[in-house]
């Protein structure tokens, strides 16, 4: 099993192989590998940003040489246009885009640790400019509505013997919402938040909402009684309109 310290030196190495690379300008570790040490453990991947000079972007993305020299690759695919998910032969993981740095303004991202950089690169850039929160909808009634409808919605397909989309209306939409405001409802215990993934940690974070995550995803035959048991929740916890409730229930216990 990988060691935090594997992953780490893994890292470093990638960081030695850019710095050889007259067109490499900085390696910014992410995530658990960046200034969230803390956290990082065997089950951790390196998640990380290769920043390049301009034009140089398209040949590191071509030519994965520069992040097989550590370690043979034995797995790769381009999940993005920026960027590739790997595995390496040893089984560390890992997932990394490669920008320019006029790219990086529009880019949301958690605050970078820089693991190698040459002299001329702009520190300033390893933080983010873009707010990671802004692109949130932060009105209960808003997340409210929409964890209401996915209910009905998905109810709806669900009678229409569309199971698969019904489970993922009632147990993945609508509990996203409930994630979303679960600090409404109950205090957040200390946890390290993810801005990408409310999911993230939420056990610890959240730990009397998450006891309550069984009921709301009881499974792909399950989605009448997942339904009730989240507008149940839902009422407790907030002014729920009666009647799309009432919609709700006698699509449920149709």
């Amino acid at each position: 099993m990988t060691t935090p310290q594997q992953l780490l030196a893994r890292l470093d190495a990638i960081g030695h192989s850019l710095s050889k690379r007259d067109t490499a300008l900085a390696l910014l570790g992410l995530g658990s590998v960046g200034t969230e040490t803390a956290r990082l453990d065997a089950y951790s991947d390196l998640d990380f940003f290769v920043i390049v000079r301009e034009g140089a972007k398209q040949s590191y993305l071509a030519n994965l040489d520069w992040l097989a020299e550590p370690n043979p690759i034995a797995y790769s695919f381009m999940n993005t246009e920026d960027g590739y998910k790997a595995l390496y032969e040893d089984g560390i993981f890992c997932e990394f885009a490669v920008f320019e740095p006029r790219e990086l303004a529009n880019i949301p991202f958690t605050a970078g640790r820089i693991v190698w950089a040459t002299a001329d690169f702009d520190t300033a850039l390893a933080a983010p400019a873009v707010d990671t929160t802004s692109h949130r909808p932060k009105l209960i009634a808003w997340r409210l509505g929409e964890a209401l409808t996915n209910l009905y919605v998905g109810l709806g397909r669900y009678h229409r013997g569309e199971k698969l989309t019904a489970s993922r209306f009632i147990q993945h939409y609508a509990v996203d919402q409930i994630l979303n405001m679960a600090s409404e409802i109950e205090q957040a215990k200390p946890a390290l938040i993810d801005p990408f993934g409310v999911e993230r940690r939420f056990e610890q974070r959240f730990p009397d909402v998450a006891a309550r995550l069984p009921s709301f995803i009881q499974g792909y035959d399950r989605s009448r009684e997942s339904a009730l048991a989240i507008l149940a929740f839902l009422e407790a916890h907030f002014e729920v309109n009666a009647a799309i409730a009432a919609r709700i229930r006698e699509l449920a216990h149709r």
